[in-house]
């Protein structure tokens, strides 16, 4: 199961990560360098934990890649 999960098109040209919290609550992970939430999941990412799309496939290879790139 993965921690992460990846919305795409909720604002034009927008993706929304969203996570899991420890009480049940999942919310929304700003694109904010500052952010330790932010910071985590890149972490995470990098480590191989894997980021799903809304249905709940893992994104994976090139995929995963185009979209790390992208992130500030």
């Amino acid at each position: 199961m993965s921690k992460y999960k990846l919305l795409n098109g909720i604002e034009p040209g927008r993706n929304l990560i969203l996570m899991p919290r420890e009480d049940g609550i999942t919310v929304g992970i700003p694109y904010a360098p500052d952010n330790t939430d932010y910071q985590q999941f890149k972490k995470d990412i990098q480590n191989g934990v894997v980021l799903n799309d809304a249905e709940g496939n893992p994104i994976t290879g090139s995929a995963l890649t185009t979209f790390m790139e992208t992130l500030p």
